[in-house]
């Protein structure tokens, strides 16, 4: 077998194995605030930025519309968001922040330090990592 075959030299599959490993250490913390993980990111956009439409959403998330709108639902139903037919252009949803979902935000501040400590691993690696990792997702656009 080739050596590029070898799944010890792939990088895919330490990429694919450290998100699941990280993804899997925000779920008891997330389940604190009954969010899934995606949820969260979604929430983590409207706590930053505030009003969002769908499509600008989706964007910022890299998710497609089939993905996000059960998610917006199901954040609705959990009256954290508002989702509302914009009166100019009835094509548009704007997702907003409920009251309630304003308060989460409190709820989660202590995420990331408390991640970062689970991880066990230096701010400063971390920190270099997510350089890395945004040097190589904007080079991989700039070839879109």
């Amino acid at each position: 077998m080739s050596d590029k075959l070898k799944l010890a030299n792939q990088v895919c599959f330490p990429i694919y194995t450290l998100s699941k490993e990280v993804i899997n250490h925000y779920r008891p913390l997330l389940k604190e605030l009954d969010l899934t993980y995606p949820q969260y990111l979604v929430m983590l956009v409207l706590w930053e930025e505030g009003e969002q439409n769908v499509s600008t959403l989706g964007a910022k998330l890299n998710l497609d519309s089939g993905t996000l709108t059960p998610l917006l639902k199901r954040l609705a139903n959990k009256n954290l968001i508002e989702r509302n037919r914009k009166a100019t252009d009835e094509r548009v949803v704007s997702i907003t922040l409920t009251a309630q979902g304003k308060l989460k935000k409190k709820a989660a501040q202590s995420i990331p330090s408390k991640i970062a400590s689970s991880l066990n691993v230096s701010t400063a690696d971390l920190a270099q990592l997510k350089k890395i990792i945004d040097q190589i997702i904007t080079q991989i656009n700039k070839e879109k």
